[in-house]
């Protein structure tokens, strides 16, 4: 071993041990005071004083902080080791096995058919298990809502993924659909099935609206712009207060019917009609397969786009726009194109959203939305709808279950809520994910043109894509 490597190791130590103390010392700083202190009121000085290592303070609490104390030092450990021992990995011809798999599944028509079969059966299989009342949160929390960012994922994934465009603002688009149902609904009375369409159609409109400023940007510059884009879409809303409603927003907005039959306690509506017993149960059901339906179209003419010529434009405008524009590619009608598609989806799963919640105000699109969605496309693997799929499964249905998890109030106390710890786990799991897999889940890519065998692509060999 050469003096350099023998310094570079001995550096590496050094770090790892500073590393360790800095961060023992800090967890000491943070979780010493919560889990040693205690406040309480003078009444008779009229003054806030601290106790230390209260008696009356819950020893379990203690415990419990302790506990928290020690696995996120350990974390921090364990990720610092992984990253000091493990020898940097050079640049794949071949995709990894892990890639490689994760192509299998994504591809296999099997899987694909074993998997949809599994999101048809979704609600029964809830419905079997815990009841019509049971299953309501399930279907609603687990089904509809991961059903919707699923959807989302997918239209952002068109910019983001595809054509390699950093586009912010989605958001916005979001919101337009959302209103435009809303805003229909309440003035003209109009039904969701009438609307679904004209809401995917406004939100592509505003999609081009905003592709014209921002067809000489790229990088950093393309993202700033679209972000002031979403921020001021969100601003008129709140402002627009005769038209809009402002932060009151608007309600009764009116959910969708089958065939014309509401989903009511009516002599009209949809248990009277089919002689069954009313249960709210029959709405969540019929709204899940509403989303479910419109997240199968998303992701087929999506897949159907990309082996199209525009979706090769697409892919070529990802990779390198100078190339992409010498083999005589207009991107301007590209990158026009890749905004309005990916707008006209979000739009729709904007009226599914105002449909499904019957209330919506500004407060329902701001940025962590948008923080949120991007996260999966990202995590996930730009590019991939499968990727798209376990991402929104496990940022979704995981923070989501922390509200399940009750054994740990046995430890932290009877008030304690993992719930309130969303932020901190989610950024957690990205840094996670960037130090493991910093291209995605599946990073690999499968290209739609290929010379007589088609062989998956290591993300390693394929550019970022910025617009």
């Amino acid at each position: 071993m050469s003096m350099a490597q023998n310094s570079a190791n001995k550096s590496g130590a050094g770090g790892f041990i500073k590393d360790i103390a800095f961060w023992t010392v800090a967890a000491i700083g943070i979780f010493l005071p919560i889990v040693g202190f205690s406040t309480y009121s003078d009444t008779q000085t009229n003054s806030l004083r601290f106790n230390f290592m209260n008696p009356d303070f819950s020893f379990l609490q203690r415990y419990g902080g302790f506990i928290t104390a020690a696995v996120l030092v350990g974390i921090v450990v364990a990720v610092r080791i992984f990253v000091l021992v493990s020898p940097k990995r050079e640049a794949r011809t071949t995709a990894s096995p892990f890639s490689a798999a994760m192509a299998r599944i994504g591809m296999s028509p099997l899987a694909m058919w074993f998997g949809a079969g599994l999101a048809v059966a979704f609600p029964l299989l809830m419905l079997g298990f815990l009841g019509d009342k049971g299953s309501l949160k399930w279907i609603d929390t687990f089904g509809i809502q991961i059903m919707i960012y699923i959807m989302l994922g997918w239209g952002l994934n068109v910019v983001v993924g595809l054509a390699g465009l950093l586009d912010l603002g989605y958001v916005a688009f979001y919101a337009v659909g959302a209103y435009s149902y809303a805003l229909m609904s309440y003035y003209w009375g109009l039904s969701f099935w009438e609307v679904l369409p004209l809401a995917g159609a406004l939100a592509a409109l505003w999609g081009i609206i905003l592709g014209f400023p921002v067809l000489r940007l790229r990088g950093d510059y393309l993202a700033i712009v679209t972000l002031a884009f979403g921020e001021i879409i969100r601003v008129v809303l709140i402002n627009w207060k005769s038209f809009t409603g402002g932060n009151d927003g608007i309600t009764s907005i009116k959910p969708p019917t089958f065939f014309s039959i509401p989903f009511n306690a009516s002599p009209t509506g949809f248990a009277h009609t089919f002689g069954l017993a009313f249960s709210p149960i029959y709405t969540k059901i019929f709204l899940y397969y509403v989303i479910l339906v419109m997240a199968l179209v998303t992701a087929y003419v999506t897949t159907r786009m990309r082996k199209l010529p525009v979706g090769r434009a697409w892919e070529a405008l990802r990779e390198n726009e100078i190339a992409c524009r010498s083999l005589g590619i207009d991107t301007t009608k590209t990158k026009l194109a890749a905004f309005a598609m990916g707008a006209m989806f979000g739009g729709f799963a904007g009226a599914f959203f105002a449909a499904k919640q019957g209330f919506i105000n500004p407060e329902s699109f701001t940025f962590n939305e948008f923080v949120m969605v991007l996260a999966i496309v990202v995590l996930g693997g730009s590019g991939s709808l499968m990727g798209v799929v376990i991402a929104a499964i496990v940022l979704v249905g995981g923070l989501e279950m922390l509200r399940e998890i009750t054994f740990l109030k046995y430890f932290f106390g009877n008030d304690f809520d993992p719930s309130i710890y969303r932020s901190l786990i989610f950024g957690m799991a990205m840094v996670i994910m960037m130090l493991w897999k910093p291209r995605g889940l599946i990073s690999n890519r499968v290209p739609t043109a290929f010379l007589k065998e088609r062989k998956v692509v290591s993300g390693a060999l394929v550019q970022e894509g910025h617009g």
